[in-house]
């Protein structure tokens, strides 16, 4: 077992686990911490804890230092300087008349690299636009494409339901959904109506996926005949939720509902 503490980059980001040291860090605190890009900002999330070796990519790197006043005004200042280079890049994309979609831009914390994210539905020879921007900035760039779900999950937005989208909000990493699982729940398979503002599945139909499989090995399926307390009939339909199922009784071909519990499944 090792004592880990988690820090966070950004808001439903992944949580990535750092050496805590010997000084006692609160939750929510900014700490500056080393990286794979170097120097970062980042929030505590996860007190010290204990967490099985196998669990992590050892070794851990440690905290640098809790975040000072000259460290979130740096931090500030990278996020003026993001907007500014986001326009300079929109700029030089559209004078290399390249087909991208530029999503997001990031600084790191020490200044030494600029990462543009976009967007493109084809592959993209940006090195003549690398090549300005290095010229522009002064440091080292790096052009990363993403997917449109990654495109959501940075720009943020409010999803069908009217709640902020579940990957901007909570979701640390996606997992994939598929059609099966709404097919599961009874939904309607037409793409607007389980497709998110991203045009993919919508990551909530995996939230209840296992509670619908489970109560589905309770259930009679579709077309199956069954005994009720009114006689035999054919299932034409089951509420999951409710725990009941639709049946047409064969002598009077009437549709009537029933609990679960009262049909006997044959």
């Amino acid at each position: 077992m090792t004592k880990v503490i988690g820090i966070r980059f950004r808001e439903a980001g992944k949580t990535y686990y750092f050496e805590p040291g010997s000084e006692e860090l609160e939750q929510g605190i900014k700490v500056i911490v080393e990286t794979a890009r170097g120097q970062e900002i980042g929030t505590l999330v996860l007190p010290a804890r204990e967490v099985p070796d196998e669990d992590l990519v050892l070794p851990l790197k440690k905290v640098i230092r809790i975040a000072n006043e000259n460290d979130l005004q740096r931090t500030e200042e990278n996020r003026q300087k993001e907007a500014a280079a986001f326009i300079r890049c929109q700029h030089k994309i559209r004078e290399h008349s390249l087909e991208m979609k530029l999503v997001n831009v990031e600084y790191t914390f020490d200044r030494n690299k600029i990462i543009f994210y976009f967007t493109s539905e084809e592959r993209v020879d940006f090195r003549e636009l690398v090549k300005d921007l290095a010229s522009i900035f002064k440091t080292r760039i790096e052009l990363r494409q993403i997917g449109v779900r990654d495109e959501a999950k940075i720009k943020g937005g409010i999803g069908p339901c009217g709640r902020a989208f579940c990957c901007t909000t909570f979701l640390e990493e996606f997992e994939p959904v598929s059609i099966r699982m709404a097919k599961g729940q009874n939904l309607s398979l037409n793409p607007t109506k389980i497709s998110g503002v991203c045009g993919r599945l919508m990551c909530c139909l995996r939230y209840e996926a296992s509670a619908y499989e489970d109560s589905r090995e309770d259930m009679p399926k579709q077309g199956d005949t069954v005994i009720t307390p009114d006689g035999e009939g054919t299932v034409r339909e089951c509420n999951f939720k409710k725990k009941t199922v639709t049946v047409k009784l064969q002598e009077s071909g009437h549709l009537r509902e029933f609990p679960l519990e009262e049909v006997d499944q044959t």
